[in-house]
């Protein structure tokens, strides 16, 4: 039987080459994406920011994240500077990936994912036959990630995700993979996997608080994540070693998250941890911004 780890954990992402959080405070965050600065919305940054100006020569932003009247989505970039339409390029260890200003405030991917990125590596080490899924794919960082390990899965239900994950494989030399690219409903794709009788060695989902499918499909977190964790459940057994929930954006514990882990994998080994996933500032004695919680299930 999974044990349950109540004693929360924090997962601390630092920045790289290509990244960096540079300062957070008031409400917003300042980060380096390559040779470019940009300044987005962070609510959980109620401290003060290091630097009070960062219109400064040294950090000055090329362009801000204005959002909307309604707090769900919506907004828009101000520009200072100018940034490639089509984007540039970026790198995570041997991931290539071009990043990009997008309608929704992100930059096509998401930095602090990156130790969840390391601790699956750590729990599939020594393997090149491992079969992975990543649901809700985006654009396929994470996949290009797995894909070191062995044959992925990766689905999400945007066409465009999917052709630009696509993209960042052959940017990264790693088209001819053995990649599975599927535009679908990550609910309908993993419940369709269980009637097949499929089986991973390690599962990775990163589901948004609200969405819909290619055919309109209409998904809720706090209603259909249920249903979703018991379907994916079914696609692992005894001998896999992971499943990985990231929730952002929620009014809600990790304990919450971990506890349905804890019912769903209640008989298969391992453990169940949860938590926070944390980006550090650069530079000495930089602090944590928290981005998402956690839960997960490993078989060590």
């Amino acid at each position: 039987m999974a044990e349950l780890i109540r004693q929360p954990l924090l997962l601390t992402g630092e920045g790289w080459a290509d990244y960096g959080l540079v300062d957070s405070g008031n409400g917003r965050k300042l980060e380096r994406y390559g040779a470019y600065r940009f300044v987005r919305p962070e609510p959980q940054a109620l401290w003060r920011p290091r630097d009070e100006d960062w219109a400064t020569a040294t950090v000055r932003p090329h362009a801000e994240f204005v959002p909307g009247a309604d707090e769900d989505g919506g907004g828009r970039w101000l520009y200072d500077r100018p940034v490639p339409a089509d984007g540039w390029p970026l790198a995570w260890n041997d991931v290539r990936f071009t990043a990009q200003c997008t309608p929704f405030r992100h930059l096509g991917f998401f930095p602090d994912m990156a130790p969840v990125w390391d601790w699956m590596g750590e729990r599939l080490a020594g393997r090149t036959d491992a079969s992975t899924l990543n649901l809700f794919g985006y654009t396929g960082v994470g996949t290009l990630a797995l894909s070191d390990y062995g044959p992925v899965t990766h689905v999400d239900a945007s066409k465009k995700s999917v052709t630009q994950a696509r993209a960042n494989a052959a940017l990264s030399g790693m088209a001819e993979r053995p990649i599975r690219w599927i535009v679908d409903d990550a609910g309908k794709f993993t419940a369709r996997e269980g009637r097949r009788g499929k089986r991973y060695d390690g599962i990775i989902l990163d589901p948004p608080k609200f969405g819909r499918g290619p055919e309109g499909e209409v998904w809720r977190l706090e209603e259909h994540l249920p249903g979703l964790i018991a379907d994916a459940r079914r696609l692992l057994d005894a001998d896999s070693r992971f499943l990985f929930l990231t929730v952002y954006a929620v009014r809600m514990s990790s304990l919450a998250i971990a506890g349905l882990l804890d019912e769903v994998f209640a008989d298969l080994p391992g453990r169940i941890e949860h938590g926070d996933l944390a980006v550090q500032e650069d530079g000495e004695h930089g602090r944590l911004l928290p981005t998402a919680i956690f839960a997960r299930w490993s078989n060590d």
